[in-house]
């Protein structure tokens, strides 16, 4: 497939900056040029021309810490403390689901991703063999790392489950699906274990020579302000100095670490996590909602480490939508600061992208707009009121887009969503199956009782 798209402005978060007037060129799955329209168009002529005069093409949003399947749960319980909500509420709900179900629930969460505009999500749930999230990223046409979440009480089956999801899914059409290793969290997974994991990921990866081969590390890490005290209690360890700097001790913490939350942290916990490179994923919305805390962006920021953007579950946030956590990235911490001047438009965008790439060890080949990069790319219809007039289009992004405004969505060169209609699956389908597992389990859970 060959074809230019000519767009009002292209904002590349790459070093070709914004080009207004601009246009990209697509061949089969990657970009192969990027300019000014009025330079290319006579070059590609013989091209298919997509017109998007009207609207804004930025890189597709990259969703860097989520549970896709608990959008099944969304609404089933609000405004409960984390534990609470966690003990009471999800976990025995979840422990109701079946592998389909939990396909299901990955199924609705990519329809809802792609129509607003995220193009790559890392998702932590628990894998199975026959459905799993990673069909139902593939089949929606996605791109994803698809984790196995780990915990102390079931080892034997952890490593099971982790075998077969890296033989069958890492590099899964060509290397739009991944695999990842996520132990839970420290105070669910014990130093042994942790270290275990770490020798795992660390034999998997020592033949990786692109950065986008590697089994990624995810979890979850000083979400809480307890969670220091849960980490003491239930495995009579040292946390004194902070929950990060206890893992880094262990030596399990590398650049391939994805930590999600990063909420209470010492300053031995940020330094650990400088010198480590881990990658930090600041979920806004989930963050507030559960009353955790506010994670430290701009002093993270200033230590060079790179932070990137996720929206959590859809029971914990309620949407998978990125441009809502791009926003609130941007405004919470000018607030918590009393500084408009920290965290600007671009800087919560390129966590977003550029950041979110980085954090998935995955920047060759997406997160920006340039030559040689996977054609992943939103278009955003900027002909409405709310956006006019136009001023600057990274301003207009941050503050003022709304995911409805999303045209087109491309993956790999691939039109998922065109013109506003999904184009891989019957959502409307998945939406009547959706309603149909949460009744099933409803009933499962109050059959228990």
């Amino acid at each position: 497939m060959e074809y230019i798209v000519k767009a009002k402005s292209i904002v590349t978060m790459s070093e070709l900056g914004v080009i207004r007037g601009g246009a990209v060129v697509v061949e089969g799955s990657e970009i192969i040029d990027v300019g000014k329209y009025s330079k290319l168009k006579t070059k590609y002529s013989r091209y298919e021309e997509i017109d998007a005069s009207n609207c804004v093409v930025i890189p597709g949003l990259i969703n860097a810490h989520t549970h896709m399947a608990m959008s099944l749960l969304r609404g089933y319980a609000d405004d409960l403390m984390l534990h609470e909500w966690l003990e009471k509420w999800i976990w025995p709900l979840e422990s109701k689901m079946n592998s389909r179900d939990i396909y299901i629930g990955a199924l609705l969460a990519s329809v809802e991703a792609a129509r607003m505009g995220t193009t790559t999500l890392n998702t932590m749930y628990h894998y199975s063999p026959d459905y799993n999230e990673a069909r139902a990223v593939l089949e929606v046409g996605l791109r994803g790392v698809i984790s196995h979440v780990c915990f102390s009480w079931r080892k034997d089956e952890d490593f099971k489950q982790l075998d077969h999801l890296i033989k069958h899914w890492h590099g899964k059409e060509n290397w739009r699906i991944r695999a990842a290793i996520s132990p839970h969290a420290p105070y669910t997974v014990d130093p042994d274990y942790m270290v275990e994991l770490r020798e795992y990921a660390d034999n998997v990866n020592k033949d990786v020579k692109e950065d986008y081969e590697r089994v990624i590390w995810h979890i979850h890490l000083a979400e809480t302000k307890n969670e220091v005290d849960l980490v003491k209690q239930k495995f009579n360890v040292n946390v004194e100095e902070g929950v990060v700097k206890y893992l880094y001790d262990l030596k399990v913490l590398k650049e391939d670490v994805v930590a999600a939350h990063c909420v209470w942290l010492t300053s031995k916990d940020i330094e650990a996590l400088k010198k480590a490179n881990v990658k930090v994923v600041h979920n806004p919305a989930s963050n507030l909602k559960l009353a955790s805390g506010i994670s430290p962006v701009p002093k993270l920021l200033s230590e060079g480490i790179t932070v990137a953007l996720g929206t959590d579950s859809a029971c914990s946030s309620n949407s998978l939508d990125m441009f809502e956590a791009v926003k609130l990235a941007a405004l919470l911490h000018k607030g918590t600061t009393l500084n408009p001047t920290v965290i600007p438009a671009e800087a919560a965008l390129k966590m977003a992208t550029v950041s979110g790439a980085r954090a998935l060890s995955w920047s060759s080949q997406i997160g920006m707009i340039k030559p040689g990069m996977k054609a992943d790319f939103v278009i955003i219809d900027f002909n409405k009121p709310h956006l006019k007039p136009l001023f600057n289009e990274v301003s207009h992004l941050v503050y003022a887009v709304k995911s409805l405004d999303v045209r087109d969505v491309v993956v790999d060169g691939k039109f998922v969503v065109e013109n506003g209609e999904l184009k891989t699956i019957d959502e409307e389908w998945v939406m009547k199956e959706a309603e149909k597992v949460k009744e099933s389990l409803l009933a499962r859970l109050h059959g228990d009782n």
